[in-house]
């Protein structure tokens, strides 16, 4: 199995760059699910080989969090809590693992903490990716929801960068277990994408909770 993924792993570091940090953190921002952790660890690895800049790295990831939250916070504000929690019900929100529950939840937390939350959040898993949407419900002022977002997401991007620089720091061992790492890795993804399949089938099934 390690051949089969050992090529894509290549060419996804070799198309690591600023760009492709930005647009993939925007995207892990925004409702589309997808893990930060195999966007930040591959930059800030090919940072401490001399390739990439760790600084740039974590401007450019800093960015496209604050990108990807902008854009669910201007949707939320726009279209409103009817229309948002509406949409938090179709089929589609639910394949992106997000549901009215999961967003009750997010706006609860957000209640709880307030605007803080909005950095807070940041740390947060699951959380991370629906926070904005409650601030833009609840039309928090724009520009303390930029400075916490960007906050946040910077604290958990060098939180990222870090791993990926010590696992830089290991590459000898890394190397010598390549083969076992990769299959390690595959197995881990599938067990992944079963648990997101199912979550999203139990959220379509379970019975609709009621928006604060």
């Amino acid at each position: 199995m390690s051949e089969i993924f050992a090529p894509i792993a290549e060419w996804y570091m070799a198309h690591i760059n600023y760009f492709t940090v930005c647009l993939l953190m925007t995207i892990e921002s925004s409702f589309i699910p997808f893990p930060s952790e195999i966007v930040v660890p591959p930059a800030a690895w090919k940072a401490a080989g001399g390739e990439l800049s760790m600084a740039l790295v974590l401007a450019s990831a800093t960015l496209g969090a604050l990108l990807g939250a902008l854009l669910n916070y201007f949707l939320a504000r726009t279209l409103g809590r009817k229309v948002v929690y509406a949409l938090a019900n179709t089929r589609v929100a639910h394949m992106m693992l997000i549901s009215e529950e999961s967003l009750v939840k997010a706006e609860k937390f957000f209640v709880k903490y307030g605007a803080i939350s909005t950095l807070i959040g940041r740390l947060v898993t699951v959380v991370r990716q629906l926070i904005s949407l409650p601030a833009g419900l609840a039309k928090m002022p724009l520009l303390p929801f930029i400075l916490y977002t960007a906050v946040g997401a910077f604290i958990w991007n060098v939180i990222l960068a870090l791993a990926g620089y010590y696992l830089h720091s290991q590459k000898e061992l890394l190397e010598r277990y390549f083969h076992q790492i990769a299959i390690a890795g595959i197995v881990l993804g599938g067990a992944l994408v079963l648990f997101f399949l199912l979550k999203s089938f139990r959220n379509r099934k379970a019975p609709q909770s009621k928006a604060p």
